[in-house]
């Protein structure tokens, strides 16, 4: 809330410690940090409290996948694979979707805003200058903010659509379209082999649709290690999905309820809709960049404690920094963020910016964890092989068959699967895991506390796996590393 002194009668702007703008999960973590230290902070909405992770990417993704990958585990058990030999109920998998996203209503994140102090300005927030934001409302009424000590830039990103003829007509989906749509389409088309291009694939072939993937490159998951998008691709086909790879799409057109892809082999795919899956740009654009010498539309260029180029009071938080496209990551930024504008307040003289400090996002170089809720599931946490290589580390990379692992058998029958650990030759500590396999999604944060802990080699032979769980990987993996 704002401080009594800082609004008098007919006053013309507001001023708070802290104006967020975007009340994304990383907008509302920033501010919930800040009010954590005592500050006053305001966050700015155009949209839905609660932003894309909560209405449109991963609530309802997962909504939509979770049916799908628990009825492909329960046709892998004996006594269950019978049972389950039907088609999934599309529109009790719909509902489910609405229900953990509150319907597209927000009444509970405002809640949640007001519970902890800060007020919501619902309009279209822009910087205005230094320390300055201007919110308009919808009915274009225009209020005006103050920050004594920080503004942080959190609008996330949006998803990108080519420049293809006929797109625009095609009327085609993103991640948005793909995640609420209320009916199944027959066939859908989907362009695009990473992570949104897959998990949706996978869930609106489960859900009754004829999916075609088309991918430009030669294989999915073109930024976790090879098997994972291979091991993807094979399930995907196993499912009755058709994935294209090596395939680009030059034109799109829509007649009636058809979509018509042309290719650039000289052949067509027709569908009932489109997904385009190819990637997200910074919503940055129509927010008032350059009021303070910054470029409207660009990538937000910050330091480790999420600071802006040039600047001691403007943060970038969560996706529009591009450091780590991912909810986690950018709630992660927010925590680091709010320690940061804290301790700037209260006039600490030297920030704990050296690495893993307290004001300095380190992990989102050496430690990102991801899951694709596919199936099989593909989780990582650090860095592939490729890139461990690349940033000239000397490494050694050490595979192992998930499904010799006695959890793995008794979890499906007929389970496949791969792990993978990067191992620094002259630490000897990890610097990257992956898993792909059935239910590795709960494995993969004692991965990530490996390589953020940097825990060495040595001591991880004493940390013992419980019999017979799936996570027994890790003793297999330590075992073919030591010989």
């Amino acid at each position: 809330m704002t401080d009594a002194t800082d609004v008098t009668e007919g006053s013309e702007t507001i001023t708070y410690d802290v104006v967020v703008l975007g009340a994304g999960p990383v907008g509302e973590n920033v501010a919930d940090r800040a009010r954590a230290a005592g500050l006053s902070a305001a966050v700015v909405e155009s949209e839905l409290v609660g932003g894309e992770c909560s209405y449109w990417a991963c609530m309802p993704s997962k909504a939509l996948l979770r049916p799908a990958v628990a009825r492909a585990d329960a046709r892998r058990v004996p006594g269950l694979r019978q049972l389950v030999e039907g088609p999934l109920d599309a529109a009790a998998v719909l509902a489910h979707r609405d229900y953990y996203t509150s319907h597209w209503k927000d009444d509970g994140q405002v809640g949640w805003l007001d519970s902890i102090g800060v007020d919501l300005y619902r309009g279209h927030g822009r910087l205005a200058g230094t320390r300055q934001v201007t919110v308009t409302a919808a009915d274009g009424t225009l209020r005006r903010l103050a920050a004594r000590h920080a503004v942080a830039v959190c609008t996330g990103s949006r998803a990108v659509v080519p420049d293809l003829p006929g797109v625009a007509d095609a009327k085609p989906w993103t991640s948005r379209e793909a995640t609420s749509s209320d009916h199944v389409p027959g066939r859908l088309v989907v362009v695009g082999g990473g992570v949104v291009g897959v998990e949706m694939a996978t869930a609106w072939q489960a859900l009754g649709s004829q999916v075609t993937l088309l991918v430009r490159g030669g294989g999915l998951l073109p930024k976790m290690e090879p098997f994972a998008g291979e091991l993807v691709a094979e399930a995907l086909r196993e499912a009755g999905a058709d994935v294209r790879t090596d395939t680009s799409v030059t034109e799109v057109r829509r007649e009636g309820a058809t979509v018509t892809v042309s290719l650039g082999d000289g052949t067509t795919v027709e569908a009932d809709e489109i997904l385009f899956a190819t990637g997200r740009a910074p919503r940055t654009d129509d927010i008032g960049m350059d009021t303070v010498g910054l470029e409207p539309g660009a990538w937000l260029t910050v330091d480790d404690s999420c600071t802006v180029a040039g600047s001691d009071w403007l943060y970038a938080v969560g996706d529009v920094n591009h450091r780590a496209l991912l909810t986690h990551q950018g709630k992660y930024q927010a925590r680091i963020v709010g320690a940061v504008i804290a301790a700037r307040a209260q006039k600490v003289p030297l920030l704990e910016t050296d690495r893993w400090g307290a004001h300095s996002a380190t992990a989102d170089h050496s430690a990102v964890p991801q899951v694709v809720f596919t199936d099989p599931e593909a989780a990582s946490a650090g860095l592939t092989l490729a890139a461990a290589e690349a940033a000239g580390h000397r490494v050694r990379a050490v595979d192992y068959d998930l499904a010799s692992v006695a959890g793995s058998g008794l979890y499906a029958d007929g389970y496949r699967g791969r792990a993978r650990m990067i191992v620094d030759l002259d630490r000897e500590i990890l610097l990257g895991v992956t898993f792909v396999g059935p239910g590795v999604s709960e494995l993969i944060h004692s991965a990530t506390v490996a390589v953020a802990g940097e825990v060495p080699i040595e001591r991880l032979w004493h940390a013992v796996p419980s019999y017979p769980t799936i996570s027994e990987v890790w003793l297999r993996l330590l075992e073919t590393y030591r010989g």
